[in-house]
């Protein structure tokens, strides 16, 4: 398909973070675009801000004429949104061009040098540490990023197109779709089983994705996964290595241990060992690109951070309240191991939004485990996303596994209440549903007590 020939761009599902980049993108190239979204959302607000329509009902009607002409009009669709829906229905029926996101992001990409990130974790905040880096060395590219950077106040940057940022999605097999240059893999963990069945199944398709490098691409990964390439890892015998891990004022201070040299007094100031993880990996991509890896040091020092991933809301001196996107085992941990390391002996409230039914049942036991770490729980209900319920898996069901004395099942019409009658020195909210919305309004409630 040839992405000159088209005028027209239509979203179904364009409230998604993937979804969103790739309208502004389009946007950006002066197309005409326009979508359908279940929710309104400050994405979708920011979208109509640009002069993208967005409408909230499954219509076709809702769908304007200029959209109908499938001869210059690209439909782009979610695999969130049922094949049952009107909208997506109308375009099949009547011959349009319909591909999903990752396909879209494999055509705009396969010209490029292209970075790609993969992981059952850590995607997100790696990706945006890459594009940080890259726009800090000046290099001409493209990121479409999974989260809003903090440092770009969005999830999408066109500053030329010599290179480009991708995260490489797993789910629905999604990242078959890329071609990278260099490719990282920065966990392997089991997940989205309604998708593969079983962990060893996930595991074929991370290989399958490394199989899809371009001739002569190098592949990075976390040391430990059965997978070869460039490894990284943490005080052990990586081929990018951090050592010597210090903290002053909430800042880590290391060396990089790299294939050439040795780094000293390297900076980095977002918490846990997960993310010092994922910036050792965005440079280690961009240094095996060629890029100068002193600049590349200095650079880790600057990023700001990604809305949602350890988010500090409030940061007073007797109290700390932090947003974060964890919604499954593994990430709860390390949230765990990053408040405990930068905020030792201090009593951490957790409110906790499970996401999707499916997920909930297959880790049930271990959000159970990984929860129960924490002082105190707040338990939301499970947020379905794409999802019908499923019999018997509800967040009662979750909170009688959590052994922890302080625990409790509440909605979410309740939860500035709960958290404004709880004594705590750290609040924590977490989940990938709509627990992020939220956020504003318990910074607020909490700001305003205060």
């Amino acid at each position: 398909m040839n992405l000159k020939n088209i005028h027209n761009v239509y979203f179904i599902g364009i409230g998604g973070i993937g979804m969103s980049a790739l309208a502004r993108y389009f946007k950006h190239l002066g197309m005409n675009v326009a979508g359908y979204d279940k929710t309104q959302t400050p994405l979708t607000d920011e979208l109509a801000g640009l002069g993208i329509a967005v409408h909230f009902e499954d219509d076709v009607n809702r769908i304007s004429k200029a959209f109908k002409n499938s001869e210059d009009t690209l439909v782009v669709y979610t695999p969130a949104v049922p094949q049952t829906h009107s909208e997506y229905q109308y375009f099949e029926s009547n011959g349009f061009q319909l591909l999903k996101r990752s396909e879209i992001l494999g055509l705009i990409t396969k010209d490029s040098f292209c970075f790609a990130v993969a992981g059952t974790h850590g995607k997100t905040t790696t990706s945006c540490i890459l594009a940080h880096l890259l726009n800090e060395v000046d290099a001409p590219m493209t990121a479409f990023l999974g989260g809003i950077s903090e440092d770009f106040n969005s999830n999408f940057l066109l500053k030329g197109t010599d290179y480009s940022v991708v995260e490489a999605d797993e789910y629905d097999r999604s990242f078959l779709r890329l071609s990278p240059n260099i490719a990282c893999i920065t966990s392997m963990d089991a997940d989205h089983l309604d998708i593969y069945g079983s962990g060893t199944e996930l595991k074929k398709s991370f290989e399958e994705f490394a199989g899809k490098l371009k001739q002569g691409g190098k592949l990075i990964v976390r040391n430990g996964l059965p997978i070869q390439g460039i490894t990284y890892g943490i005080e052990d015998d990586s081929d990018y290595c951090i050592e010597n891990i210090k903290i002053e004022h909430g800042t880590y201070i290391v060396n990089l241990k790299i294939p050439s040299e040795v780094l000293e007094g390297v900076k980095f100031n977002k918490p846990g060992r997960h993310n010092l993880l994922n910036a050792l990996a965005a440079f280690a991509m961009a240094a095996e690109a060629g890029f100068s890896t002193s600049d590349l040091a200095v650079a880790l020092a600057t990023f700001k951070g990604v809305q949602r991933r350890f988010s500090y809301q409030i940061k007073g001196d007797d109290f700390v309240f932090i947003d974060d996107y964890a919604h499954h085992p593994k990430e709860i941990d390390a949230v765990h191991q990053a408040v405990n390391e930068m905020h030792p002996d201090s009593k951490v409230l957790v409110v906790f939004q499970p996401h999707l039914f499916s997920r909930t049942k297959d880790f049930g036991d271990e959000f159970a485990k990984s929860l129960s770490k924490f002082d105190e729980v707040l338990l939301l209900e499970i947020y379905p996303a794409r999802e019908e319920a499923i019999a018997g898996i509800t967040a009662s069901w979750l909170l009688q596994k959590i052994e922890n004395p302080n625990k409790k099942l509440i909605q979410k019409k309740n939860l500035v209440q709960e958290i404004q009658s709880a004594k705590t020195d750290i609040l924590i909210t977490m989940g990938a549903g709509d627990i992020g919305l939220e956020v504003p309004k318990i910074k607020k409630a909490l700001a305003y007590a205060s």
